[in-house]
């Protein structure tokens, strides 16, 4: 299956359309093009699909090689909808407490599922005033968000029937909660009295950056409440890791006339007016295609593609304003795998990261029940991350001192101890880049920011002509389901210009 490619150049092949990586963003698109019957090839410069979101064995161990939450696999949200389009099941378990939180004090937060249950812990740790106020509006406003995506598949519009559909497709709900977009979520929080209190603004700000990749002051209401309240949907877990979502879409894709090649890189897109197609040349071939489609980030697409316009060109975002990671993989001993009743956690430091200056780190454990991950059953695996701001300009003099901090802090809160630890790896900002081949290494997607509006946002078309992007760097490219939501609304633009 998805053997590797011995291509010779010779003469260019054709295709409908020609997808470039293999992300959850470029599958959905080609999965939904793949559903009309063209004739699609994908080009995927790595070994492995899946590009932020695929899993690879190491030293007896199932590692994640990004992405470790799963949300959206419901009909209604972006995910479920492409799965249910192309007629695919995931093996998915629920996750009955979606995540835990380690605050600086001492305290350990639940992140319930229910909302009720939710805000009577929020009111435990945080207290009383406002919270349930503010927690009943932030679900308002991700409810609204979530069932507006789908509904809205033409945003950012930027023809004329891209307005049409917008338009046709509005509710009056959506002008009552637009203004918000105006507004940051640090408003929010002054809005409802909460910007004294301390440990709940460091609360919001660390989850924040791990679902909007910034902090209070940057991200928009529309995307900070649905951001605060995606452990209030439905949180999933994949055994095998989340490769085996990623694999049926692939196998899904090879029975309907597509083409798969790994480790096969672009190097140049150019448009031939003449016979109004695209050359692509790759490391190994050349091709012509009637339209294309990049699941890569905006920084690297516009590097192997000159044709946009000096406004795309703009829009790209420096190392300044984007994050790498520092990530480690950790497989180790445990005989009471049923003590760990959650699997997600996020730990507020006391200390900032070394080198890195974080303040948190976010860590996802292999289910209990899940024995596919590692070669023995009394076996687990731990997938750590944290955020590398500027990852081009930071430098880390020495990964180990790191390895140890992070190693320190797990033994510290009970995650395990020093004689289980099996096996453990860590990357940081030049692994990231070589293994996604993404420019600085930057993971996560374009962050938010309050001068950039979500109509000012990245939109699906490069070109004036059949080229789109799609992926965590446009909209609205945040999480899985921004990111699948993004593959949406590249082929719905794509049948709408007669691309298809």
């Amino acid at each position: 299956m998805f053997k590797k490619q011995k291509h010779l150049f010779r003469m260019s092949q054709k295709f409908d359309t020609i997808i470039i990586g293999t992300g959850l963003g470029a599958l959905s698109t080609a999965c939904l093009l793949a559903k009309q019957g063209q004739k699609n090839l994908i080009l995927e410069q790595n070994y492995l699909a899946g590009g932020c979101t695929s899993s690879y064995w190491r030293k007896g161990f199932v590692f994640e090689s990004g992405a470790t939450t799963l949300v959206g696999l419901e009909k209604n949200m972006p995910l479920g909808y492409v799965l249910n389009e192309i007629g695919i099941t995931i093996n998915a378990r629920k996750l009955e407490t979606p995540m835990k939180i380690h605050l600086k004090n001492g305290e350990i937060l639940t992140r319930h599922q229910n909302l009720e249950e939710w805000i009577l812990e929020a009111e435990r740790v945080f207290g009383k005033k406002n919270q349930r106020e503010f927690w009943n509006f932030c679900y308002r406003v991700s409810c609204f968000v979530w069932q507006t995506s789908l509904k809205q598949r033409f945003f950012p519009p930027k023809k004329i029937n891209d307005f049409l559909q917008c338009v046709k497709n509005a509710t009056f709900s959506q002008f009552n909660y637009a203004i918000y977009a105006f507004y940051s979520t640090e408003w929010l929080l002054k809005k409802y009295d909460l910007l004294e209190n301390e440990l709940f603004v460091a609360f919001v700000n660390e989850q924040l950056i791990i679902t909007a990749q910034n902090y209070l002051k940057e991200v928009n209401i529309l995307f900070g409440a649905t951001a605060l309240c995606y452990t209030n949907f439905p949180n999933y877990y994949v055994d095998g890791g989340l490769i085996n979502v990623i694999n049926p879409m692939l196998n899904y894709l090879e029975k309907n006339n597509t083409e798969i090649h790994l480790r096969e890189e672009v190097k140049t897109i150019v448009y031939q007016k003449e016979k109004k197609l695209y050359q692509i040349i790759t490391n190994k071939n050349e091709y012509e295609s009637k339209s294309i489609v990049s699941g890569i980030p905006l920084n690297n697409t516009l590097k192997i593609y000159a044709n946009t316009s000096k406004k795309l060109q703009k829009k790209i975002l420096n190392s300044t304003q984007l994050s790498s990671a520092f990530q480690m993989g950790i497989g180790f001993e445990c005989l009471d795998k049923q003590k760990f009743s959650c699997i997600h956690y996020q730990i507020h430091l006391e200390n900032p990261l070394p080198f890195l200056n974080t303040k948190s780190i976010f860590i996802s454990l292999s289910h209990a029940d899940d024995d596919t991950r590692t070669d023995q059953k009394n076996q687990m695996v731990a997938s750590i991350s944290t955020h590398w701001h500027n990852p081009e300009k930071i430098l880390v003099e020495d990964k180990s001192i790191l390895e140890k901090f992070v190693l320190d802090i797990l033994i510290k809160k009970g995650f395990f101890e020093e004689k289980d630890i099996i096996y453990y790896h860590s990357s940081g900002q030049k692994s990231w880049e070589k293994w996604t081949g993404r420019m600085y290494g930057f993971v996560g997607g374009y962050p938010q920011y309050k001068n950039i509006k979500p109509w000012q946002m990245v939109e699906s078309r490069l070109d004036n002509h059949k080229a789109y992007i799609c992926g965590d760097t446009t909209y609205p490219g945040q999480g899985i389901p921004g990111t699948v939501l993004s593959g949406i609304i590249a082929f719905e633009k794509m049948r709408a210009d007669g691309s298809i």
